[in-house]
């Protein structure tokens, strides 16, 4: 993906076209919810215990929002990104693993 996003941004600059990435972290809602139920249940431990050993792997020990992916949206979108592109912006919290 990352590649793919350096390569659009290379052909569509000329016509200034920016084109970047923006990479989620874990996203607090439903399906991470179901994600870390099911690696508990595998493990045979409960969904707190997961819950914090995937938190771990993240900096910040939080999730992301839809809210905040939709930020750097807006701000890459905004006059504040004009001069953004062929950039893989992380929004995870800083992840640095996943487990």
């Amino acid at each position: 993906m990352v590649g793919f996003t350096k390569s659009l941004a290379i052909e569509l600059g000329p016509e200034r076209i920016r084109v970047n990435a923006i990479l989620p972290g874990l996203v607090a809602g439903d399906r991470i919810r179901r994600v870390i139920e099911a690696k508990a249940q595998a493990k045979g431990i409960s969904f707190a215990e997961q819950e914090a050993e995937l938190l771990r792997a993240v900096s910040l020990r939080c999730y992301v929002t839809p809210q905040d992916i939709t930020n750097m949206a807006l701000y890459l979108c905004s006059p504040f990104g004009a001069a953004i592109s062929g950039q893989a912006l992380a929004v995870d919290g800083d992840m640095q693993s996943l487990i």
